[in-house]
């Protein structure tokens, strides 16, 4: 367990204030990240870097001159959310455009998407690259599917420096995309790591063998040997990494051995020894190495090693000046300023409906946003359980944060006198930023979608219901791309339109045909156990999630429930 641990709940955000506090001489904090202290040229391309947190100094540790503009920081292991990233992302904006980036994982790549369209539909230029040079996640033919590990400092060394060259948007995003090209890593472990506030790892590794191809959130390698000397370590990355070599990648390379939070810098300069005549005996020129820790996995013990081939360009760009809390090379520079800004925000504003009808039907949403909070909440440890067996645990942390936040935001636009469609979409946009990660990227457009059905100026009737619920799906099922059967939330959310649609054609009252659907939607969550997944984090563990039920849809189909209990307890019809 973390033996520095505080609150559970606010361990991510009391280390991102602990870090600025630190580091101001570079970073100043804002909700959900930090930015630079001293901004860089107006004009230049601006660089937002994020992800979840446990892998410092990825990201807050990358921002600085020569680097990052700014960074997001989800919770432990999960994306940050929609919001935090359209806040930051505007805070660091300098008039040439943005490039996010981020690491080509689920929760990672909505939540990004969605604010860059956003971003663009506000007039910022905005590009967006995945780092993806974990060899060991996906094979050579699929490269796009791979996940970005420790190739993630490289690729966004080499991105901020050319940023910081006054290069275009354009000309930046081509050489991010070369650099991320160019790059590979592979990973071992010899233990699991421990989120905060819990007892157990993620998973552990057998005493005396060693993991290969963890993933930097506790995913599981794959494959498993004897513990074994450094020599033979060393062949082994080696061997794997250049293998992969890419077309004309040319014979000089940087090479990063990064350690995964418990391997001790001698450990890895003992690994190093082992290293560097692997890559001169294989022809190459190792130009300014790197080994620590730079993109880690909270206690994880483990190491990977990443290569990233260098032409001309990247070289220069690779070599130049950098200030940051995660690489400094040459004189800082820079002032030190005493005061640590106070966070700030601005009260919502949220529309008052000119109806009674329509404030009506906004305290009908609002009371159905806190039933789902209470749920969500007494559900939490339920729902980690099962998520273990085919995720990281997180997803009752997760539901149950994004529903209270949701909760939280309706009973304000109420208070505000809002109607039921600025009621809704304020529960979503509080449930996306709050909830983080896949879950809640999805809950929250799903929900915002549902808001755009609804009138403020009435109460939901039969046929908003319908079409909300409809237009929920569609926007789920674009974003990510699942199907029922795929062992996912869609499992029980297709059956609870497709049974709410099927009631009301039958003439129904709205309570009735809800409850009908709600129970087709638990049958279909509960028959998730039989299912192997084709789809989301649970479809790397294949065999192994068999005999569980989805996670997703089970929340989902308990969601449906106590909407079926408040529409029977209210007799809507």
């Amino acid at each position: 367990m973390t033996k520095i641990c505080g609150d559970a709940e606010n361990f991510a955000t009391s280390a991102l204030r602990g870090f600025a506090s630190i580091y101001r001489d570079i970073v100043q904090p804002v909700r959900g990240g930090v930015v630079r202290s001293k901004p860089g040229k107006q004009g230049k391309v601006a660089l937002v870097v994020g992800g979840g947190s446990g892998h410092f100094p990825a990201f807050n540790g990358y921002v600085g001159e020569g680097f990052a503009d700014a960074a997001v920081a989800g919770d432990v292991f999960a994306s940050p959310s929609t919001q935090a990233i359209l806040r930051i992302a505007r805070e660091a904006h300098l008039g040439g455009g943005v490039i996010l980036g981020y690491g080509n994982y689920a929760g990672d790549v909505l939540n990004f998407s969605i604010a860059a369209e956003r971003l663009r539909a506000e007039g910022i230029d905005t590009r967006m690259i995945a780092t993806t040079d974990d060899i060991a996640s996906a094979p050579a033919s699929e490269e796009t599917r791979r996940r970005g590990t420790a190739g993630d400092l490289p690729v966004f060394k080499i991105i901020g420096a050319a940023a910081e060259a006054g290069l275009s948007l354009d000309r930046v995003e081509a050489i991010g995309r070369r650099a991320n090209a160019q790059t590979r890593s592979f990973g071992v472990a010899f233990d699991g790591c421990t989120l905060p506030g819990e007892k157990e790892k993620l998973f552990s590794v057998p005493r005396g063998r060693v993991a290969l191809g963890l993933g930097v959130h506790g995913e599981q390698g794959i494959d498993e040997l004897d513990l074994m000397r450094p020599a033979e370590l060393a062949a082994i990355l080696c061997d794997r990494l250049l293998r992969e070599a890419p077309a004309n990648g040319g014979s000089r390379i940087t090479a990063l051995l990064n350690g995964l939070g418990s391997t001790k810098y001698e450990e890895l300069f003992v690994l190093w020894e082992a290293i560097i005549p692997h890559l001169e005996n294989a022809g190459y020129t190792v130009i300014a190495p790197l080994a620590g820790e730079y993109i880690t996995s909270l206690d994880m013990a483990g190491c990977s090693l990443t290569l990233t081939w260098l032409d001309e360009e990247l070289e220069t760009l690779w070599r130049a000046p950098v200030d940051s809390a995660a690489l400094r090379r040459d004189k800082m520079t820079g002032g030190y300023d005493e005061s640590l800004p106070a966070l700030s925000e601005a009260p919502a504003a949220y529309m008052k409906s000119l109806t009674e009808a329509g404030r009506q039907g906004g305290r009908c949403v609002a009371s159905v946003m806190i039933k789902l909070s209470t749920a969500l909440t007494e559900a939490e440890p339920a729902l980690g359980q099962i998520d273990a067996h085919a995720g990281d645990g997180d997803h009752g942390q997760g539901m149950a944060r994004g529903a209270a936040a949701a909760a939280k935001a309706a009973r304000a636009a109420v208070a505000a006198g809002s109607g039921p469609a600025t009621v809704l979409a304020a529960a979503a946009d509080a449930w996306a930023d709050r909830a983080g990660g896949t879950s809640g990227a999805l809950w929250g457009a799903g929900l915002f979608a549902f808001s755009t059905a609804f009138d403020d100026g009435a109460v939901p009737d039969a046929q908003s219901l319908s079409l909300g619920l409809r237009r929920a799906m569609e926007k789920i099922t674009g974003l990510g791309k699942a199907k029922r059967g795929d062992k996912t939330l869609m499992d029980a959310l297709e059956p609870l339109v497709e049974g709410f649609e099927t009631g009301l054609r039958q003439g129904f009252s709205i309570a009735k045909a809800w409850n009908q659907a709600a129970e087709a939607s638990t049958l279909a969550a509960e028959a998730t156990k039989d299912l192997l997944p084709r789809l989301g984090r649970a479809r790397t563990h294949g065999e192994r999630s068999k005999g569980h039920p989805d996670a997703g849809a089970i929340s989902m189909a308990l969601c449906a429930r106590v909407v079926a209990r408040e529409f029977s307890e209210k007799a809507v019809k």
